[in-house]
């Protein structure tokens, strides 16, 4: 089982988040490519910490929105969208590789990851940018999306996704994060979900800009420990 975290979101002299403490815990980083958040230094800074810990990397994507976090929905062409996102990958492949790290997997961010649940244009763009920049990157995301069911028509490594700190509607998407209730942040509440599911996913995420984020991949990280889980990066 993998247990994944949101890193690399801090922008200039905006700090979000404590990336050292979480890539302490977690086993992949979805490292956040400059569209949402994440500037060329804080990225490759980002990506030496993951290196060192032997943490995977994986381009965490989004929608051209910055001021919005990427949690915006931008109603961008397939064409654009395509390019949008290859250019992103090509950005955290090149600050990987300068410290000696390996892009392995691709992650849309927030409003992007949710649209490509059922938007087929959006989640087929995703798609071809990762098979036009390269094939053998992973796509994670959620259980039934679009996007993953195009992946792997396309010949792509699907993986899938569960959230460890987000409230789950009955059909398995995601409560938005307007709504009361849509982030969890008790720890034990937190570890429950995890363990549910670990039976059902690949990899577990835990948003390293929750509240107390370090705290609940700690929690996480300990119950699955404790179940007999073995944690280990999916790529």
């Amino acid at each position: 089982m993998d247990l994944n975290s949101d890193v690399g979101e801090s922008f200039g002299r905006w700090t979000l988040g404590d990336d050292a403490a979480v890539l302490d815990v977690v086993t992949s980083a979805n490292v956040a490519c400059g569209f949402h958040a994440g500037d060329p230094s804080t990225i490759r800074s980002t990506c030496r910490l993951a290196v060192a810990r032997d943490v995977s990397i994986g381009a965490q994507v989004s929608y051209r929105d910055l001021a919005g976090f990427g949690r915006r929905f931008v109603d961008a062409s397939r064409r654009e969208l395509t390019d949008d996102v290859a250019y992103q990958i090509g950005a955290l492949q090149a600050l990987a590789a300068a410290e000696d790290g390996l892009v392995t997997y691709v992650k849309p961010h927030g409003a992007l990851y949710n649209t490509a649940v059922h938007h087929g244009e959006h989640a087929q763009a995703v798609v071809d940018a990762v098979r036009d920049v390269d094939p053998s990157l992973a796509v994670l995301g959620l259980p039934g999306s679009e996007l993953l069911r195009r992946a792997e028509q396309a010949g792509l490594r699907p993986v899938t996704e569960g959230f460890a700190d987000r409230a789950y509607r009955p059909d398995g998407t995601l409560v938005p994060r307007s709504e009361a209730g849509a982030v969890l942040t008790d720890p034990a509440h937190v570890a429950d979900q995890a363990e549910r599911l670990a039976a059902t996913v690949d990899s577990v995420c835990v948003h390293g800009d929750t509240p107390d984020a370090v705290s609940l991949a700690l929690a996480v990280r300990q119950r699955l420990t404790s179940r007999g889980v073995d944690l280990r990066a999916f790529s």
